[in-house]
């Protein structure tokens, strides 16, 4: 069997290794498309740098027009031309459906399953019904989320969530940090406009702690794509990060720190396994978050509270993304971690902890859809 996968960005990247090594345990298969290292260490041959794609917000993705509309060309047609049995797109739904919209147009018979359903139920509900006309099978991993995407005409299984089979810091990893002074986790997302954007914020957030904590100490973990834009963009910081990309330093930082300020995302998820208390903080190009807002259904952006069904994690965003504002917060936070707790650990139990890993469990979706017939 062969499968045309495409992964837009890291949290991708890692969701689609999972899923390949899930399906190599099951059957024989061979893999193209575009991923990252993650993948490519699992077989992936990608066709060209998946970083090209880490684009988000519409205003952003906006000078990179013309350059994307060539990769999505490009993507489109090497699937055609890959014998595959199935394109797997992996969340970048800009970008993926694009590509499954002029590969079922050619080949409308061909297998399209899409990993990480749409946020239907935070805004623009109608992407589901839109998303049907190009996608069979979707791998969800909320578990409120198969339902909307049913409703809307495709399959769709709860998968769960891979941050709930993420190896934890082992003790001597975690050790590697202990020292005097509170260990602040810096986080200003994996993507280069969002780093742009946020490290200015998260370094004035990070000299008013330090004029409370002299003491404080700040790691930042980071991916490849973006590690030298933050080693300049964090060079005049009060307290200079420790910038990391190492994947066991990654997990003794999450687990040893006492307090996180983070972009939202899914690392807010990667924070609750290691029972990390945060606040998050995000901003955007003022058109992005306008069109967002006008859209938004929910009253939070943290998947935290969203899957705990709590308000615990608090967040900053847009024009509230100020250090005036986050610092006091994160001070708050730091005083009393142990608010947060008991929402991330029914995080952690509703996203699937204790089950069969979700590369596994997405796989075996996988391979029960090519068996199975198409939806409609």
């Amino acid at each position: 069997m062969k499968l045309f996968l495409i992964a837009g960005e890291p949290s991708g990247d890692r969701l689609g290794a999972a899923l390949m090594a899930g399906l190599k345990s099951l059957t024989q298969v061979e893999f193209t498309g575009v991923g990252g290292p993650l993948m490519q260490a699992e077989g992936l041959e990608s066709i060209f740098p998946m970083e090209e794609l880490s684009v988000m917000g519409i205003a952003e993705v906006l000078p990179k027009y013309f350059p994307l509309k060539r990769r999505i060309r490009q993507a489109a047609a090497a699937v055609l031309a890959s014998g595959a049995e199935a394109l797997v797109t992996i969340d970048s739904p800009d970008f993926s459906l694009r590509v499954a919209a002029l590969v079922k147009a050619s080949r409308p018979e061909l297998r399209t399953i899409h990993y990480v359903a749409p946020s239907v139920w935070a805004w623009r509900s109608g992407r589901a019904a839109k998303m049907a006309k190009v996608i069979d099978h979707v791998l969800a991993l909320l578990p409120f989320e198969p339902p909307y995407m049913t409703a809307a005409g495709m399959s769709c299984d709860f998968v769960g969530h891979p941050v709930v089979a993420e190896p934890l810091a082992s003790p001597e990893e975690r050790a590697a940090f202990a020292g005097q002074g509170p260990l602040l986790l810096a986080l200003p997302g994996s993507r280069r406009g969002e780093v742009t954007r946020l490290a200015p914020v998260f370094g004035e957030v990070v000299a008013r702690m330090k004029a409370r904590h002299p003491d404080l100490r700040v790691a930042l973990p980071t991916v490849r794509g973006v590690a030298s834009l933050v080693r300049d963009l964090t060079a005049g910081w009060e307290v200079t990060p420790e910038i990391i990309e190492d994947a066991a330093r990654k997990r003794g930082a999450f687990a040893a720190a006492d307090v996180a300020l983070a972009a939202s995302g899914t690392v807010s998820l990667e924070l609750a396994a290691n029972a990390c208390p945060m606040v998050v903080a995000y901003d955007m190009h003022p058109l992005t978050l306008w069109l967002m807002r006008r859209a938004a259904l929910i009253d939070t952006v943290t998947l935290v509270n969203l899957v705990s069904e709590t308000r615990v994690v608090p967040e900053f965003i847009g024009p509230d993304c100020r250090a005036e504002k986050i610092a006091p917060a994160l001070e708050a936070v730091l005083a009393d971690p142990s608010a947060q707790q008991s929402a991330m650990a029914l995080t952690m139990e509703r996203l699937g902890k204790g089950g069969a890993p979700p590369g596994l469990r997405a796989a075996r979706s996988v391979l029960a859809s090519l068996r199975g017939p198409r939806h409609r």
